[in-house]
């Protein structure tokens, strides 16, 4: 079956996470779902693009992005462009399809003060969850990596002796990125008080709840939102915005882009130029109140 065999094509040759996996997955049953209720077809490899277009009708009515919609249907080209490779189809139903046209506005980035205010609730934070979750924040603010990729991090990731941790990034590219010595004073702490935890049963992995098991998204996401809530009044406060964070701050410092990028794990600089972007506006900001020549 070609849909069986596409998850495989995905997780073996493609090395997709098993994350990405899970959504490809969810979005061609969904279609297929609808495919079956409203038309009667039951093969994906039979079905035009006037179908396509009536379920992407279907998502602009519910209320879904546009940038949601067009993920869905990344999806769905994917499996199509499998489907010529493997000669299931002749030509993709999608071959002339334009993508939803989406807002490119970039998410506030919390300011340095912000930052300051909620590592100085951090330094008053003990004991086992008190100490997790200043390395959470500490480490996504210093290294910029994804909440994904926070949560799949191993004891074994960690070097002491070269101050580093080993990040398995999208697509499951490895990258190592240096530890601030805050930071590994605080794995230091962390450790020792995850040592004495009564019960543990994910070991490997480096982050871990109080009943001992590898912590979870939404978890992550509390205890981003818990702690600047306390310092920020901004409506998103999540990990992503942590590390827009990351990579604003070292650009507003003239940090080189392209090792920006490569902290980020960035495939191409394109995704790393909205950072950048985000950086020059401040920059001119600056320029405006300061230059003497400028009007007041």
């Amino acid at each position: 079956m070609p849909f069986a065999h596409f998850i495989d094509y995905l997780e073996l040759e493609r090395n997709y996470s098993s994350h990405t996996i899970k959504a490809y997955k969810k979005d061609l049953e969904s279609f297929l779902e609808f495919a079956s209720n409203e038309f009667d077809y039951s093969e994906v490899v039979s079905i035009n693009y006037s179908i396509i277009r009536s379920w992407i009708v279907k998502l602009v009515d519910s209320g879904i992005s546009n940038k949601s919609i067009n993920r869905k249907i990344s999806s769905l080209r994917t499996y199509y462009k499998f489907l010529l490779k493997i000669e299931e189809i002749e030509i993709s139903p999608l071959a002339k399809h334009k993508v939803l046209k989406t807002s490119k506005k970039l998410q506030v980035p919390f300011s340095e003060k912000e930052i300051k205010d909620v590592l100085k609730l951090l330094e008053e934070e003990e004991g086992f969850e008190g100490i997790r979750n200043k390395l959470i924040v500490e480490l996504f603010y210093s290294t910029g990596i994804r909440r994904a990729e926070l949560i799949s991090i191993k004891q074994n990731d960690v070097s002491f002796s070269q101050k580093t941790i080993k990040v398995l990034g999208k697509r499951n590219k490895e990258r190592i990125i240096p530890l601030l010595p805050s930071v590994v004073k605080t794995l230091h702490l962390y450790i020792r008080e995850r040592g004495l935890l009564k019960k543990i049963k994910d070991s490997e992995f480096l982050f871990l709840t109080i009943k001992g098991v590898k912590i979870y998204e939404i978890l992550v996401y509390r205890v981003i939102n818990s702690y600047f809530g306390e310092a920020s009044e901004k409506v998103k406060k999540s990990p992503h915005i942590l590390r827009h964070s990351f990579a604003t701050h070292l650009l507003n410092e003239g940090a080189d882009i392209k090792a920006v990028k490569e902290l980020l794990g960035h495939s191409s600089l394109a995704s790393t130029q909205i950072y950048a972007n985000n950086s020059i506006a401040k920059l001119k900001e600056v320029y405006k109140k300061s230059h003497p020549r400028n009007s007041k």
